[in-house]
């Protein structure tokens, strides 16, 4: 795994691949995708990394597990590839980014563009068996991803940290707020997002924020895709 993490990141956390946890996590999840469909594929478990730099990072989203069914996760939280149902959590951001930005709803559910902006979006598990939620959340990968957290925290340039839900905003210890902001709400799921998800504006909270600091604003609007046949 540690192979297709970027270069600019790889200096960052070097040290966590040497340590006892993480060489668990690779031999643990080594022998699972012998016996069992993992996701997301060995290629995109860092694909969150793979599209925006350390120092060109603007916004981190935490997310919890990986999606669990087929042709889902692919290493951006939230996210799913193209031509995959848009999940119910993500059908509720489309939802409130309509009611916050007038965005339209896209006909898919991958959410490349947003990282190629600058955006962050990092599970704090990145890999899970195939049809069983959370089964690989006790075998180290939150310290990995706590690390991240950490040396991003660590930046002087400011970081947007979007938290949705109770186990993101756990986070906060982490994250130097002295330096870097916090927007949170509830989480977009289906049972949580009428408690103060939806109406919460988080799109144009973070825009202007971004452009109070000086930095480009997110074109949040997810673009439709279309092929021969249609989607």
């Amino acid at each position: 795994m540690i192979k297709d993490l970027p270069c600019n990141w790889f200096d960052m956390i070097k040290h966590e691949f040497n340590k006892d946890y993480f060489m668990k996590i690779e031999t643990f999840v080594d022998d699972e995708r012998k016996k069992f469909d993992v996701f997301p594929p060995e290629i995109e478990v860092f694909s969150a990394f793979k599209f925006v730099d350390y120092d060109k990072v603007k916004i981190v989203i935490i997310g919890q597990d990986p999606y669990h069914d087929y042709n889902q996760a692919h290493g951006l939280c939230f996210s799913v590839k193209p031509g995959v149902k848009i999940p119910p959590s993500l059908r509720n951001i489309y939802k409130e980014l309509q009611s916050d930005l007038g965005c339209y709803i896209p006909n898919h559910g991958c959410l490349e563009s947003w990282a190629r902006q600058g955006v962050l979006m990092i599970n704090a598990v990145m890999t899970v068996r195939a049809h069983n939620a959370a089964s690989h959340s006790k075998i180290g990968w939150q310290i990995f991803t706590d690390k991240v957290i950490e040396v991003l925290s660590d930046r002087e340039e400011p970081v947007i940290f979007l938290l949705w839900g109770n186990y993101a905003r756990n986070k906060k210890s982490l994250i130097d707020q002295s330096k870097h902001l916090i927007v949170e709400s509830a989480h977009p799921s289906p049972l949580s997002a009428s408690r103060g998800f939806m109406g919460s504006k988080p799109f144009s909270k973070i825009n202007k924020l971004l452009s109070y600091k000086g930095l480009e604003p997110i074109n949040w609007q997810i673009e439709e895709r279309w092929t021969l046949d249609g989607v």
